[in-house]
């Protein structure tokens, strides 16, 4: 009797107790959201190479990512955690307070990485290759080891073996390209332009250099026919579909001899947008394909939980491609557009009673420019002669911008 006693008069007790006030509660529902997104989001988190949430399969996947995701995001908006709110409202000028000491402390440090970074993007050799090859190791892991197994590293030489063939066949392009254009078969150097005396040691030199080229090339060629043709392809290299489009697209897109094909390509598919700029947005439209591709790949390999390669692969394929294109290219197409952006598109009206043809050219026009003193141009035209002079030319007026 006495326990049964005590107990009604704890629950009496707990009727008496004042409620909480509606601030303390909130506070308290949004820790317990807090610690339950941290459990629901365990899944996603890595153990060994892949996550667990992964190797339950893709339907798991997405069904799991469908349910929790929205429901963590509207929970954490309705309970948020004191902090956190108090954190984001003054984020901004807590930044506009610490910007300004920060940004100078970390240019004076990163100004030696910098000038390291230029250096090693102006040795193009080198640092092409280097990008070619990390890059050629993230498709072995991602499209080779990872979805093939992690017990495989005898596929891991199959880069190499992809980038040495590619290379052969870049020289062979090179070698045939340099045949085409190439205009003095004369096996002799004269003396001088107009002279018709030969210099003995120069003509010797270049009779032995021009037959080493073309032997190794029918080496070249005769190498690549043995073991395509004979030896039915080599040992541990056994590269998908899948693998040789990524992998031969992005040595196109970086290696000089099929790069200079691209600006030809786009001359010849004659598009307007690009206002016969094609030379300038030839090798920024390739950056932008080969840095899409390798940031796929990392983002894989970091699901993956390769934290290490990723770092260095993100960084020299990635962030240094971007830096430079962003320095050169993208800078170069950029400084195009903004003296072209200063002449308005011409109407199609405007362009009828132009009879249809350029000044400068004197070929039909699609699309025009107009000048201030009302005369159209294409835009190739009109930006050949902008770099001649800043004067119409036509009625030889100088340019004034209202």
């Amino acid at each position: 009797m006495g326990m049964i006693t005590r107990v009604r008069g704890r629950l009496r007790s707990l009727h008496t107790l004042p409620k909480l006030d509606k601030k303390i509660q909130d506070e308290k529902i949004s820790q317990t959201v807090c610690l339950l997104t941290i459990l629901l989001l365990l899944p996603y988190c890595f153990k060994g190479q892949v996550p667990l949430i992964l190797r339950l399969g893709g339907v798991w996947l997405v069904t799991y990512s469908c349910i929790v995701l929205p429901l963590l995001i509207s929970a954490n908006y309705l309970y948020p955690i004191k902090w956190f709110k108090w954190l984001t409202s003054n984020a901004p000028t807590l930044m506009t307070k610490m910007s300004g000491p920060m940004t100078t402390v970390i240019r004076q440090l990163y100004s030696p990485i910098d000038k390291c970074e230029r250096m090693f993007m102006k040795m193009l050799n080198l640092s092409n290759m280097a990008t070619q090859l990390v890059f050629f190791m993230m498709c072995d892991r991602v499209l080779l080891c990872s979805f093939g197994g992690y017990n495989c590293p005898k596929k891991r030489v199959t880069g190499l073996y992809s980038l040495m063939f590619y290379n052969v066949v870049a020289y062979c392009v090179s070698y045939i390209k340099e045949l085409i254009e190439k205009e003095d078969w004369s096996p002799y150097v004269h003396m001088t332009q107009h002279s018709n005396l030969k210099h003995v040691a120069m003509s010797a030199t270049k009779i032995v250099l021009e037959w080493t080229k073309a032997i190794t090339f029918i080496i070249t060629v005769t190498f690549m026919l043995l073991v395509f043709g004979l030896e039915q392809g080599l040992e541990y290299y056994q590269p998908t579909a899948l693998y040789t489009f990524i992998t031969w697209t992005y040595y196109m897109s970086t290696e000089k001899v099929f790069v200079q094909f691209f600006p030809a390509l786009l001359l010849y598919l004659r598009l307007h947008v690009l206002e016969a700029l094609e030379h300038f947005y030839a090798p920024v439209l390739l950056r932008y394909y080969t840095i899409t591709l390798a940031l796929i790949l990392t983002v894989i390999l970091l699901l993956y939980g390769q934290f290490k390669f990723t770092l260095v692969a993100s960084y020299l394929t990635v962030y240094l491609s971007f830096k430079d294109m962003t320095t050169n290219c993208l800078k170069r197409l950029r400084n195009e557009q903004a003296v072209l952006s200063k002449f308005r598109h011409a109407t199609t009206e405007e362009i009828k009673n132009c009879d249809d043809v350029c000044a400068v050219c004197l070929c039909s026009m699609d699309r025009a420019r107009v000048t201030p003193c009302q005369h159209l141009f294409h835009a190739d035209c009109l930006r050949q002669c902008l770099n001649a002079s800043h004067s119409c030319p036509i009625c030889k007026r100088e340019y004034v911008f209202v």
